[in-house]
């Protein structure tokens, strides 16, 4: 993705892997050198490429914790 800077500043967790061997992840990344945040998304095995996703705060990730 052209002109977007991301940091994996913590692996969480795998959820599944494609036959592909993507892999839909839940981590918490720092994009463009902003706060972290939780990020749910697809990687490619070498973590250059990634699909659409969704990005959560610290609290609205507890919030999705405590379900």
């Amino acid at each position: 993705m052209a002109g977007i800077k991301f940091e994996i500043i913590e692996h969480v967790a795998i959820l599944s892997e494609s036959q592909k061997g993507w892999q839909k992840e839940v981590n918490l990344i720092s994009w463009n050198d902003r706060e972290p945040k939780y990020d749910i998304r697809d990687w490619s095995p070498d973590h250059e490429k990634m699909g659409k996703g969704v990005t959560l705060t610290k609290e609205e990730w507890q919030t999705l914790k405590n379900l």
